[in-house]
């Protein structure tokens, strides 16, 4: 009799013992922005059981997340059931986790009725291996919450300097697009963090950012101020490049419309050259000379003088007179 007392006392300190050491393990409180997607982190360790060869730990083959229940009873309604294929009652939300001490879950496209507290419970092959965390994970579904702008640095900004501007709030609100303005205006940044650098006058103004399409979510405005310095060597702008360009080809349009008018020009002279040529004085073949001689050969120191007479060109040069212009030819006799 004390023998098997003795058994049973150690059967019951084993399966205390199994019990005692089967927990689960929630993260802190989760605050979620309404639409935006949280991940619940979750670990858990199955209880242990004794056999002929040492102890070993339960085999985990159900895993179950469910709603305000603490214990979790698989009679009621759960947000997940790995038993249930694919989970089609509840596709929002997704196990991350396993059977082996990963229990962490998804929740995607918050909304209203997941404001609440969750469970996790685990079920083994027999009665004594289920176990159900109580402690449960809290979580909160906001609809409005206001942004909140944090600088990776302090103090003045000068240029040349980066600075990376994080639109942030209490709340997750992951995969939900942020919308960042500068003075009022609009920027193609949607990303939780705005990267500026390197710093110019340009980036001086009051940023805010908000939840896109919800104006109740806006930051308080946070105020940038760069530092004026030493003038930055400026940079290049498409206009100036474009108009550096058209100037260049209006220079060497200029240029060769100028040698163009030059080389007419130069070939009109020498044609008008070369009509004035032909225009110009010929040899004196009009120029006729009559030489008469008076009588026979015989008298050798008879003279005779012969005329000369000017004919008039048909050309439009002047002619020009001589006056009393007498070519004299002397003819010597024959002696």
């Amino acid at each position: 009799m004390a023998v098997w007392d003795k058994k049973v006392l150690c059967g019951f300190i084993f399966l205390l013992t199994g019990a005692v050491s089967q927990r689960v393990n929630y993260s802190d409180p989760v605050c979620g922005v309404k639409g935006s997607t949280v991940t619940l982190l979750c670990t858990f360790t199955p209880g242990t059981t004794v056999t002929d060869g040492g102890e070993v730990s339960y085999e985990i083959t159900r895993v179950l997340w469910c709603q305000n229940q603490g214990i979790c009873q698989t009679t009621n309604p759960t947000v997940y059931d790995n038993k249930q294929q694919n989970n089609p009652d509840n596709p929002r939300y997704r196990y991350l986790g396993d059977t082996k001490g990963n229990c962490s879950l998804q929740i995607s496209a918050l909304e209203e009725e997941d404001d609440a507290t969750l469970y996790f419970r685990m079920e083994g092959d027999t009665l004594s291996s289920f176990y159900a965390g109580r402690a449960g994970v809290r979580v909160t579904v906001v609809d409005v919450t206001q942004m909140k702008i944090l600088s990776s640095r302090d103090g003045e900004f000068k240029r040349g300097e980066a600075v990376t501007l994080t639109c942030t709030t209490k709340c997750t609100f992951h995969q939900l697009q942020v919308t960042w303005f500068r003075d009022g205006h609009a920027l193609t940044d949607t990303g939780p963090s705005l990267h500026l650098g390197p710093l110019t006058a340009e980036d001086s103004g009051n940023y805010t950012c908000n939840l896109k399409n919800n104006v109740s979510t806006l930051s308080h405005p946070f105020s940038l101020n760069v530092e004026a310095g030493e003038e930055e060597p400026s940079t290049p702008t498409v206009a100036v490049i474009v108009g550096v360009v058209v100037g260049v080809l209006l220079a060497l349009c200029s240029l060769i419309l100028v040698l163009c008018i030059i080389r007419r020009k130069r070939a009109a002279d020498k044609n008008q050259s070369a009509v004035r040529g032909e225009a110009g004085p010929k040899p004196d073949d009009d120029v006729s000379s009559n030489v008469q001689r008076g009588g026979d050969t015989e008298a050798e120191d008879d003279v005779s003088y012969a005329p000369i007479q000017f004919k008039a060109r048909s050309q439009a040069r002047p002619v020009e007179e001589a006056d009393d212009a007498i070519i004299y030819s002397s003819v010597v006799g024959r002696g």
